[in-house]
């Protein structure tokens, strides 16, 4: 199949979703995250690659997407490559054993050629008998996945302040999160995301690599030989350089929340914002965790008018 677009036309970006369950269709995810009865007429049909359409339209922008529906790696195109942004995958978890995440382990490849900024892997739920929650997390964690169950068994603890979000209401929540390509900020919000345009172009110049996990691994193998002071340092870049990229999207959504109108909404969503780092910082090793905290602080200081100046030589590492 021919990827190419006519005219120059730049492809729109792309979020890719496919099945590696023969009983459940990619199109039933696209149908949910649109929340419609049915689908709309694609807009592009190429064999069995199918483009169907999405405008993204929340408080801070809008962006114009394409669901992008691939059966398998063996029907990727470059035009699908291309435009690639985001990756949802849904897997059999009803399947014995670790089986069922078998059929995901091809788009790994493509994982790393591409590297998509958002990972989704999807399943109905989680289940003792087949795939279990602790080997898709453990799996999800190896590949800088994230894991979502369509209809879980366990729901959040309705006695939560802040419950998490599950089913394919998290997943719009993390399509709404990232930052495309296509996104044209809204005017009352340009302020508060201010530095949208440079984190658009470094998360599309610059992809991340596969997972971060990998690469410490691997560089924690070439550190053992090192002097112990020079393995403390790497520990510390390293600690850095895994920061989740979407911090700085946090960070942006924290300023706003932090300089916009004070009504009950904004300050809600504010002390959920913070939690919701919190508990993403709480996963991490300790030395990752205080790089985190260090750069979120940072950020979120200049997010708000701080001067540079006045944490210049500040450092996770110094004595308080």
């Amino acid at each position: 199949m021919s990827g190419d677009k006519e005219d120059g036309e730049t492809a729109l970006p792309c979020i890719l979703i496919t099945s590696c369950d023969p009983g459940f269709k990619e199109e039933e995810i696209v149908r949910q995250i649109l929340g419609i009865p049915s689908l709309p007429e694609p807009t592009k049909k190429e064999d069995v690659v199918v483009w169907y359409p999405w405008k993204i339209n929340n408080k801070y922008y809008t962006a114009n997407v394409s669901f992008c529906v691939v059966p398998s790696t063996f029907n990727m195109n470059s035009e699908v490559a291309q435009s690639l942004q985001a990756l949802i995958i849904y897997f059999d978890s009803k399947t014995v054993s670790k089986d069922g995440l078998i059929g995901v382990t091809p788009w790994l490849s493509v994982v790393d050629d591409i590297s998509p900024e958002v990972l989704i892997l999807v399943c109905d739920h989680v289940c003792e008998n087949g795939v279990s929650r602790q080997e898709a997390q453990q799996w999800c964690l190896a590949h800088a996945f994230e894991l979502v169950e369509l209809n879980p068994q366990e729901l959040p603890d309705e006695d939560d302040d802040f419950p998490e979000s599950t089913g394919v209401k998290r997943i719009v929540q993390a399509l709404n999160a990232n930052v495309w390509s296509s996104v044209e900020m809204k005017d009352e919000h340009n302020q508060g995301f201010g530095l949208m345009s440079s984190l658009v172009a470094s998360h599309h110049n610059n992809p991340r690599p596969l997972t971060e996990a990998q690469s410490l691994s691997k560089r924690g193998d070439e550190n053992a030989e090192r002097p112990e002071t020079e393995r403390c340092q790497n520990s510390t870049e390293e600690a850095e350089s895994v920061v989740d990229p979407m911090t700085d999207m946090d960070i942006q959504e924290l300023a706003s929340l932090t300089v916009g109108d004070a009504d009950v909404e904004n300050f809600e969503r504010l002390f959920t914002k913070l939690k919701e780092m919190k508990d993403k910082a709480s996963s991490l090793p300790h030395e990752q965790r205080k790089a985190h905290a260090e750069k979120v602080a940072k950020a979120f200081w200049m997010a708000i008018g701080g001067d540079q100046d006045e944490i210049d030589g500040l450092s996770s590492g110094e004595e308080s």
